[in-house]
């Protein structure tokens, strides 16, 4: 049930960024699901940790991947994730698998380390090109 719960979650999230029109300033794409724009943008000018992110999920959901990844390339990669993990759980959830135990190496401290360095370096990247 669980599997089910979260695949249904995956696959919502992959929805929306499906319908989303990407934003060409590479962050904003949000303010389109009626959310306010970036306070940390327009506080301090500059990108917060996930500015972007829903812009490269929309460029990834259309396949443009490149674009995705130049976008916010962590963005691109959670995208991605995503859809793999929607289909892993969906599988798990119609077979009563237990493939979902692949994501279990995702609860380790190095795993937990790695992904928040890859954050940090995606976070400085926007930094760069903003």
């Amino acid at each position: 049930m669980v599997a089910a719960i979260v695949a249904a979650a995956m696959l919502s999230v992959l929805i929306a960024a499906a319908w989303l029109t990407p934003s060409a300033s590479g962050t904003g794409t949000h303010t389109q699901l009626g959310l306010q724009p970036c306070g940390w943008m327009v506080v301090m000018g500059k990108p917060c940790v996930t500015c972007g992110m829903t812009t490269s999920f929309a460029f990834a959901a259309e396949g443009q991947y490149l674009r995705s990844f130049i976008t916010q390339p962590m963005g691109m990669v959670l995208c991605l994730g995503a859809a793999m993990g929607f289909w892993i759980l969906l599988h798990a959830a119609l077979t009563g698998g237990r493939t979902w135990i692949m994501f279990e190496f995702l609860t380790r401290p190095r795993t937990i380390w790695v992904v928040a360095g890859l954050v940090a370096a995606a976070w400085v990247y926007k930094l760069a090109v903003t």
